[in-house]
């Protein structure tokens, strides 16, 4: 069963070009890294999976429902699509645990008692559960992001969309945000698409690897093929090399 579907998506701004004839079919349960260089069009792409971004071409179907039919309504996506962001995006005037328990108040309506108790599972979940009292200013970069996670989890979506969440983390703190991102690929039936530099997540966590460039899709292989094979496309290996050799 397909939890997203890009069916000659064509996406842009002005009379820049950003995505074009994208053609990408995620299988529900599936982990999936997104590569590229900067400016590819990879969180483009990720953006227009919840609607952050608007395609003027093409068809885009997430969970059943097509994004450019004009009926859908995009807040029942979002409801089964959580997105991790690069910079967090936490409530500074909340606490942790509220920070949490806000959207399924809001969108859920979930009981009270229960939100509770999902959102101190989740902290615990991200090995945080000591963290719920504090307010985003007193926690690392690490943690905020995986404070983040333990949001997106809350919502108990069926696909989680992650943007470079390591990109603006400190190095000794990504290994920390990776190991849950792991444990969530390893241990749940929750599709995953992850844009990420982090070679190491992709080889380990991966069923797939996408690479794009210039807002194409050049490749799209198992990842044995991708990092053991030989990408057909010239770019990615071209990529691939450099960025493995870093």
């Amino acid at each position: 069963m397909s939890m997203i579907e890009f069916h000659h998506v064509e996406k842009y701004y002005g009379n820049f070009h950003a995505l074009t004839d994208i053609n990408l079919t995620i299988a529900a349960g599936e982990t999936v890294v997104l590569i590229g260089p900067s400016g590819s069009g990879k969180s483009t792409l990720i953006r227009t999976i919840n609607g952050l971004e608007s395609i003027q071409q093409g068809q885009l179907i997430v969970n059943g429902q097509d994004l450019a039919e004009k009926r859908t309504d995009i807040n029942r996506i979002r409801k089964n699509v959580g997105m991790v962001f690069q910079h967090f995006n936490l409530y500074a005037n909340k606490t942790v645990l509220e920070n949490i328990m806000l959207a399924p108040r809001l969108v859920l309506h979930r009981d009270e008692a229960e939100n509770h108790r999902t959102a101190l599972a989740m902290l615990d979940r991200v090995g945080l559960a000591d963290q719920a009292v504090k307010r985003p200013a007193q926690l690392s970069g690490g943690q905020k992001q995986r404070i983040a996670i333990a949001r997106s989890l809350a919502m108990h979506p069926k696909c989680l969309l992650f943007d470079e969440p390591t990109s603006a983390l400190d190095p000794e703190m990504i290994d920390d945000v990776l190991n849950v991102m792991k444990g969530i690929a390893r241990d749940s039936s929750m599709t995953m698409l992850v844009v990420t530099h982090e070679m190491g997540f992709a080889r380990e966590v991966a069923n797939r690897v996408v690479f794009m460039a210039d807002g194409k899709i050049l490749e799209d292989d198992p990842k044995e093929t991708f990092f053991d094979g030989q990408p057909t496309n010239e770019r990615a290996r071209q990529f691939l090399s450099k960025i493995l050799t870093h």
